[in-house]
């Protein structure tokens, strides 16, 4: 493959139609591993098995692993991608097991498709008489008939947080004989439990070691991760339990190149660049069509479709199959045969390439893929690397190429290379302790088991939950203890992943069907697949004929048309509290409670080649109410920010503030290692509450994540690379890759235009007080 990955390299280089906007190639060398040998307790059967798979020895983390394992220690490893991780658990696992009959394990993953291939790869090393360790996967898809079979006899339980959440936890009397065995838990890919999701699985640790101490069991962690910056932190914050920390890589690393690319001009006035999609398609079609097996990432569903359909349609040929290239759409809303399918085919080699979300960012195993073509920035570094290394997971030479987009971001990054490969890991942040996430989790514990007034008395934040449900008839104070005292089922009305648990169900109805083809979490499904919407299924067209929220379906029919859809959502703030006053350069940064109205009130019709806005459409929705935590930029008069926003003219503040907000919104993610869809952004010219000019930056999830209290500790490096983007941008008047385009930023022949790019850069550099 490494002449391979040379020839493509320089067919690239001498390709004009790529050349011009290689930016960087970056090599990245091989490396030996670092090895040792089997551990002299080793059960010969483990031992024989890993032999048997051309196992002869072990990385020096994997035994490293073993020893901390083996002494009871909590532990995180933080390796790279396709570096071995799993025999850091699976082999202390396996020999605790068999050492101790009555000795159980429970493994969690983030995903479902991750939990299967886990099986498979337990699989691989217990098929034998001599190994007596029953393996069980336990999720949403396994049929009633293994359940009882998982909870009886499982000694290795398969499964994710969102089935320990809601199917074992408060059912825990059928796992009596599992709890009381627990001795491991297995926590893997640590580092996608961040933010929202991450703050929901911290609570359910501490309900789980809960119900694990009842029936006196104290089980030890293993957790791994990929690279983050703070991954100890992160892993005691989760357990709520010290860790220590293994991050000495011993596995060997193939050669990598990374290309990073930016599209070309094609309207240098105005900054627009050719179209990423397009972009990334066509470097997915000069590797699959030179037998390079890829996948593309690309960052929303709807993305993913259309890329896959767009590289479907220009290898479409009847005569040869298409090429015999097969290229298959992978991400969430999938039925699970189909992903199974999918994957499948990514193993065996007869799917050549797959367009995906980051719902394949993780270590799920698809076989030897040689590059990966990444759709504009993921949004964090440790994704980048992440999704780059789901090319050459064989350790063969491999290839990563990201296509840069438009967003000041990608721009930023794209023209900083030396930024882009020095820059360290990101911090994960959770907050378990968020009030709505943390009394949702105490009405679940107290379903599970009653509190004891003593358990209340010992921990506050406990004791003033109680006191509130209390008061709403939620538990009942009795016997010293608080009982669960409402009819509800509390864990099935939490989702841990968004901020309702409801899913809407999409329902194919065309000629007469009732097929049910996906499904969607409802504050995505008001966003996506409103009537007349345009819904994209593995490459299929249909057009929504009705979402019902009341029962939770969306019905669609199948429809040829030469457009998509997107949804316009319009936003009103109003103050709360003001809880905080910190400062970042010149300007005053207020912390507080605010409540947010959203409401879908349109969307546009995009052509479905060129993306030109061929219309409008009326949706008829009710808003959408969320109290949340904000971080209020004030640009306030005697401040030099607020003298030079009140020195512009009126015509042009809003303009401005838009394109201060268009940069904050692409650039600070990187910062607070969230996704931008995490933030919300809205501009005032005067605030109502402040009475001068603002910038929200609120948090997109009930009660907060922690996100707006981090936003004054990294706002001035986010504003000063905001500032050099500006600087750096080529446009004359401002353009996507800056300051933005539309609503965010002037359009070229309105008033204040030849100045706008300056006044947004001038405003940011008084702000910092430069």
């Amino acid at each position: 493959m490494s002449d391979s990955v040379s020839t493509i390299l320089e067919e690239l280089k001498a390709d004009p139609a790529f050349s011009r906007g290689i930016a960087r190639i970056e090599t990245i060398p091989a490396r030996d591993g670092s090895y040792v040998p089997f551990p002299e307790d080793l059960d010969p059967a483990i031992a024989s098995a890993l032999n048997s798979r051309g196992i002869e020895r072990l990385y020096s983390h994997q035994g490293e692993s073993w020893k901390a394992v083996r002494a009871g220690r909590n532990i995180v490893v933080v390796t790279p991608t396709a570096s071995g991780k799993t025999l850091c658990y699976n082999l202390p696992v396996l020999q605790g097991l068999m050492e101790d009959p009555d000795a159980r394990a429970l493994y969690l993953f983030p995903t479902k498709a991750l939990s299967q291939d886990q099986q498979a790869e337990l699989n691989g090393i217990v098929l034998s008489p001599d190994i007596p360790v029953k393996i069980c996967t336990y999720d949403g898809d396994t049929p009633a008939s293994l359940r009882i079979s998982a909870r009886d006899s499982g000694r290795i339980v398969i499964s994710n947080p969102d089935m320990l959440h809601s199917g074992i936890l408060p059912n825990h009397p059928k796992w009596i004989k599992f709890f009381a065995g627990l001795k491991y838990i297995v926590v893997d890919e640590l580092h996608s439990y961040r933010g929202v999701y991450g703050s929901h699985v911290a609570n359910v640790f501490r309900r789980l070691k809960r119900i694990a101490a009842f029936y006196g069991a104290k089980p030890s962690f293993v957790l791994c991760s990929a690279t983050i910056a703070d991954p100890k932190e992160l892993a005691e914050a989760v357990i709520g339990e010290p860790v220590d920390l293994i991050d000495g890589n011993g596995a060997p690393l193939g050669e990598k190149r990374i290309v990073l690319y930016n599209p070309p001009l094609v309207d240098p006035v105005q900054g627009i660049r050719k179209s990423t999609a397009f972009e990334s398609r066509d470097f997915a079609l000069f590797f699959l069509r030179r037998g390079v097996r890829t996948i593309l990432f690309a960052k929303s569903r709807i993305k993913t479709e259309l890329i896959a359909s767009y590289i479907n349609d220009a290898l479409a040929n009847i005569y040869t199959d298409n090429h015999r290239i097969r290229v298959e759409p992978y991400r969430g809303g999938l039925l699970p045969s189909e992903r199974r399918a999918i994957e499948k085919g990514l193993r065996d080699g007869t799917i050549r390439g797959v367009v995906s979300t980051n719902a394949l960012e993780l270590g799920i195993d698809i076989g030897g893929l040689d590059a990966a073509v990444i759709a504009g920035f993921p949004g964090s570094f440790s994704s980048f690397w992440q999704q780059s290394g789901r090319a050459g997971r064989r350790r063969t030479v491999s290839l990563a190429v990201l296509v840069a987009s438009s967003n000041p971001l990608d721009q930023y990054l794209i023209t900083h290379p030396e930024y882009f490969f020095s820059r360290p890991s990101e911090t994960a942040r959770i907050d378990a302790d968020n009030p709505y996430i943390y009394t949702d989790h105490v009405k679940c514990a107290a379903f599970e088991l009653p509190f004891t007034e003593a358990e209340a008395a010992a921990d506050e934040n406990l004791g003033g939950a109680l006191v509130y449900l209390e008061e709403n008839g939620t538990v009942r104070l009795s016997g010293g203890r608080y009982y669960w005292s409402d009819r509800s089922y509390p864990a099935e009305a939490i989702s841990l992943r968004s901020a309702t648990a409801d899913n809407v169900v999409i329902i194919d109805t065309t000629r007469g069907r009732h097929d049910v083809i996906g499904e969607m979490d409802r504050p995505s499904a008001k966003e996506m697949v409103f009537d007349n919407a345009v819904y994209i299924h593995r490459g299929k067209q249909f057009l929504v004929t009705k979402l019902d929220i009341a029962n939770r379906t969306c019905t669609v029919e199948e429809r040829e048309v030469d457009y998509f859809t997107d949804a316009v959502v319009k936003t009103d703030i109003k103050v709360l509290t003001e809880d905080e006053e910190r400062r970042t350069g010149t300007v005053s940064v207020r912390i507080g409670d605010v409540l947010v109205r959203s409401q879908v009130a349109k969307f546009k019709k995009l052509r479905y080649t060129t993306h030109e806005n061929i219309g409008f459409g009326e949706v008829d929705q009710a808003e959408e109410e969320m109290q949340t935590r904000s971080a209020v930029l004030l640009f306030d008069e005697g401040s030099p920010a607020g003298n030079f926003v009140a020195s512009l003219p009126e015509a042009m503040k809003g303009a401005v503030l838009g394109g201060l907000g268009s940069l904050v919104k692409r650039i600070l993610p990187v910062y607070l290692l969230c996704d931008p869809s995490d933030i919300g952004i809205a501009e005032r010219t005067r605030d109502p509450h402040f009475g001068c000019a603002s910038l929200y930056i609120y948090d997109r999830y009930p009660g907060g994540t922690g996100l707006a209290e981090a936003v004054p500790d990294c706002l001035g490096r986010a504003l000063a690379a905001a500032l050099e983007t500006i600087r750096g941008c080529p446009c004359d008047s401002g353009c996507p890759s800056c300051i933005g385009a539309g609503p965010a930023g002037p359009k070229p022949g309105s008033a204040g235009v030849s100045s706008a790019k300056t006044a947004v850069a001038s405003l940011i550099a008084s702000a910092l007080g430069s």
